[in-house]
């Protein structure tokens, strides 16, 4: 018999190993189909089958935009409540968590578990067909306004826009209840706005018809307001006395320097806006069960108390919060994906063709 090359001998073993590998690795990755039953389970003893599954994936990967200040401690939270399932956390900016999640799908690398991130970006991230639909016990605390039609994410978290100021600088009795007291001319130039907060002029505009809303929106351009960028910074302006109000602050911002002896307060104008913060499971998540294990940790009390800890707005109900005790509406995220480009362009119009004609003067 014709001994065979050595070469092709190892080239033979080679490929073998390769399928047998490939054949496990396929075996091992859950299908769409398989993370669906595991995420769409409520039976009574889905909590202990999460668990146990959880534990033998050993892993659970978390995209987030929310800060390494914030998010590790809530990761820290869960790993000593589930022994034996670590977090992968990469933390980045909201874009940057949609373009690597979206890279990475379409060229068939599925890594991550739980995505967490901004309204929009989740929005776009279920129209890459990236995001499926899940089931926890803790959605009934969570209000309606939290969940998309398709029902793909849910806010975990908010962020209002209020009226935030200055308690040195604005009487108690002076202080704004409605859109309509900002255009009073003892205010007329001493209000700040957000240089990219075209969302919230959208959503208002909409919400007290477009006719009516593009009219109340010229008049208080013509108040000239401040226009700043980052809402942060604002809230500290607010605090220094740089300004005596903001009509686009963020409450949680306000409260946390009122919390250290600050002269500032917040108000919520009706209608009372939020961004969205959404938490979603991976149609390819790669450990599934610790995938839901997570995100139900984040939607019970249990997560959402270490959100309010954080400072940060939590959606549920059943958190007793008072940056979320008064009426409200989210903006849409399906509306900043797809008429961006028009309340963009009307709002810079309205408040940002003057600072940069400024600039270029």
């Amino acid at each position: 018999m014709k001994k065979r090359p050595l070469y092709l001998f190892q080239s033979f073993m080679l490929f073998s190993l390769c399928a047998v590998l490939s054949l496990h690795a396929s075996h091992a990755r859950p299908t769409p189909d398989e993370v669906g039953a595991v995420l769409s389970y409520e039976g009574q003893d889905r909590e202990q089958r999460l668990l146990e599954g959880a534990r033998k994936e050993g892993t659970v990967v978390i995209y987030t935009s929310l800060n390494l200040k914030d998010s590790v401690p809530i990761t820290e939270a869960f790993e000593k409540k589930y022994p034996g399932v670590k977090v992968t956390l990469w933390r980045a900016g909201s874009e940057k968590v949609l373009n690597r999640a979206v890279t990475e799908a379409r060229a068939g690398r599925y890594s991550p578990d739980v995505i967490e991130t901004n309204g929009p970006e989740m929005e776009a991230l279920y129209r890459e067909q990236i995001l499926t639909p899940f089931f926890s016990p803790h959605f009934k605390d969570i209000p309606d306004v939290a969940f998309p039609e398709h029902r793909h994410y849910v806010a975990d978290r908010f962020n209002f826009f209020v009226l935030g100021y200055n308690t040195d600088l604005v009487k108690e009795d002076e202080v704004p209840g409605s859109y309509d007291d900002l255009l009073d001319p003892r205010w007329h130039g001493k209000v700040a706005i957000e240089a990219g907060d075209s969302d919230w002029f959208a959503a208002v505009v909409k919400n007290m018809g477009e006719e009516k809303g593009l009219e109340y929106f010229r008049k208080l351009a013509a108040t000239k307001p401040q226009i700043r960028t980052g809402h942060t910074l604002i809230a500290e302006l607010l605090a220094a006395g740089e300004m005596p109000m903001a009509a686009t602050v963020y409450n949680q911002n306000v409260e946390r320097l009122r919390l250290k002896g600050a002269p500032v307060g917040w108000k919520p104008l009706a209608p009372t806006f939020g961004r969205p913060n959404a938490i979603g499971i991976a149609a390819h998540a790669p450990h599934p069960h610790a995938a839901l294990l997570f995100t139900d940790f984040m939607l019970s009390r249990e997560g959402q108390e270490l959100i309010k800890a954080r400072n940060r707005v939590p959606s549920s109900n059943a958190v007793d919060s008072p940056l979320n005790k008064f009426p409200y509406k989210m903006i849409d995220p399906v509306i900043v994906l797809d008429e961006a480009r028009k309340w963009q362009a009307i709002w810079e119009d309205l408040f940002l063709k003057d600072q940069a004609a400024s600039k270029q003067g």
